[in-house]
């Protein structure tokens, strides 16, 4: 009888995003083979710890976040994933994030609801934070607008104290209203708190959008700040098959494997529109509380009323698309989050998103993403 795999996961439990991982990979050994799992108290960017020196195992799926972290690994004879985004040993499997699509999901998410200013909040000692502070303005320069970005003094000291009023000072020289993105979800609540001490105006002056979404503190945040949802789950999942993979002695085909967020939750923090005319706001509003109810361009018209040829140019000059491709657009989401967190059959959520028909919403869903509603589940599911 063969023994089980012995793995270690140098893993923190203390935040949201590195339980999720964890609990992706508990989902994979459930789905596939058991393994023996030697989980210890671990902080993020802890020392090594003691015991690995002496450990007799066949594995390690590690955030590695530090030097000395990467150096007492590479000593290591056994298979290594990393899931960090320090990327201290780029010759090993890594699997993490796709900031690009986080950076483009925030953007969209802004630019829906009509911002023309835009601001990063970064923190410049994780990667992660590089890489969307390069790709967020980029996504926000390609439509039309301008992008200020934050990054903590080296100046100033390093506590939380002189961050936020550190932030405050520069939110209160940007161009309202603007729609900021947080590099996470800590980082938004300092925003918040920011606005707060100078009196700014949440979301109406400062629509504020984090990444994680660490439910308690996201629920914390004064308003409940809005947060790109990461699939930590798949990642986890993910980081644990290429782990197995390689102690069966496979060869692994790619290092670097990035996997994209599941969506956007919506909280008050973004809850507005930044768009001066009435009328759209109305058609906006109706389309995104109504859109998966079956409804149509001429129920639209019927809730703001004006002619049909004004409501189109009105729509493709401030969000980009048109009042049917708006209905389209949020069906599309929705779909998405039910295939990704749910278990509903494909007819359950063509009924619950106004699709007629499954065969139908299949059709329209591959048109719209390239994927088939099974492949985008499998990819995609939590």
């Amino acid at each position: 009888m063969k023994t089980r795999p012995k793995v270690a996961l140098l893993i923190e439990t203390s935040n949201a995003y590195a339980r999720g991982l964890l609990g992706g990979v508990v989902a994979y050994m459930r789905e596939n083979k058991p393994w023996s799992i030697y989980l210890a108290e671990h902080g993020r960017g802890d020392k090594p710890p003691a015991w690995l020196t002496s450990w007799n195992g066949d594995g390690i799926i590690a955030r590695i976040e530090n030097k000395a972290i990467a150096s007492a690994l590479k000593k290591q004879k056994i298979p290594v994933v990393d899931v960090s985004a320090a990327r201290l040993i780029p010759s090993i499997p890594w699997v993490e994030t796709d900031d690009r699509d986080f950076s483009k999901l925030a953007a969209e998410h802004l630019l829906e609801r009509g911002f023309k200013h835009f601001g990063y909040c970064g923190d410049n000692r994780f990667n992660w934070s590089k890489w969307r502070s390069m790709h967020f303005p980029r996504f926000i320069a390609e439509a039309g607008h301008k992008c200020s970005v934050y990054n903590p003094s080296k100046q100033k000291p390093s506590d939380a104290e002189s961050h936020i009023e550190d932030i405050a000072e520069w939110i209160s020289h940007l161009p309202k209203p603007v729609g900021v993105m947080a590099c996470y979800d800590l980082r938004g609540q300092q925003v918040l708190d920011a606005c707060r001490r100078r009196s700014i105006a949440v979301p109406d002056e400062v629509a504020v959008i984090g990444v994680d979404n660490d439910e308690l503190l996201c629920s914390l945040s004064d308003p409940p700040l809005s947060s790109i949802i990461p699939n930590t789950h798949r990642t986890g999942y993910e980081a644990a098959a290429l782990l197995d993979q390689m102690m069966a002695g496979k060869k692994i085909k790619s290092i670097d494997n990035l996997i994209p967020p599941l969506g956007v939750a919506t909280r008050q923090s973004t809850d507005v529109l930044a768009i001066e005319d009435h009328n759209v706001v109305e058609a906006i509003r109706y389309i995104r509380e109504h859109a998966c109810d079956g409804i149509n361009v001429s129920d639209v018209l019927k809730a703001a009323p004006q002619s049909r040829r004004i409501l189109e140019s009105k729509f493709k000059k401030l969000i980009g698309r048109t009042p049917h491709e708006e209905i389209l657009h949020v069906q599309m989401n929705r779909v998405k989050e039910l295939l990704a967190q749910t278990d509903l059959s494909l007819e359950a959520i063509a009924e619950r998103t106004g699709f007629d028909h499954s065969e139908y919403l299949s059709v329209v869903f591959k048109r719209e993403t390239g994927l088939t509603p099974s492949k985008y589940r499998s990819t995609n599911s939590r």
